[in-house]
């Protein structure tokens, strides 16, 4: 499973992948900050795909990842999102691990999901558990569709300490 920058061609991909989770995360197809912001991304080169069969510029998304890195050691995972048709098929795991290879150490990762009183959110909630992230305190405001949010957190410390 191949992990790739994505490019302007992948931009129907991301909407694609974004439609089928606007019910937990509000509207994104028809938002044009969200266009935005993935163009952005796939410019600084922080938008992150598996394309189905590892394919070419543009072929089918299996998952995608947005990743800020610009205020580095602390970085944070911006949206992270598998089609319905890939999931637990390791595809969310190799884009978070392509995401950990990439940081510099000691450095935090910060996402914010879904609360525990959200039970559509507890896969993502458990997945992020899997890596070490742990739930932050801070009051998160809830999403679009009412649903509460928390933010995670994982430390990395340096490599040569573990």
């Amino acid at each position: 499973m191949n992990v790739v920058n994505a490019t302007m061609e992948d931009i129907r991909g991301w909407l694609e992948l974004a439609a089928e989770v606007e019910c937990l995360f509000g509207p994104m197809v028809d938002d044009p900050n969200f266009a935005l912001a993935l163009e952005k991304n796939i410019s600084r080169q922080s938008a992150f795909c598996v394309r189905e069969n590892s394919g070419s510029s543009g072929s089918r998304l299996l998952g995608g990842v947005l990743f800020s890195s610009s205020n580095a050691p602390n970085y944070k995972i911006g949206w992270l999102s598998v089609s319905k048709q890939a999931r637990n098929r390791g595809v969310a795991t190799a884009l978070l691990n392509h995401i950990l290879q990439s940081v510099e150490t000691p450095s935090e990762i910060s996402v914010t999901t879904f609360g525990e009183d959200h039970p559509e959110g507890q896969p993502a909630r458990r997945f992020y558990q899997k890596f070490g992230f742990v739930p932050m305190q801070n009051r998160v405001p809830n999403g679009p569709e009412g649903g509460s949010r928390q933010n995670f957190k994982l430390t990395i410390a340096h490599e040569d300490s573990v």
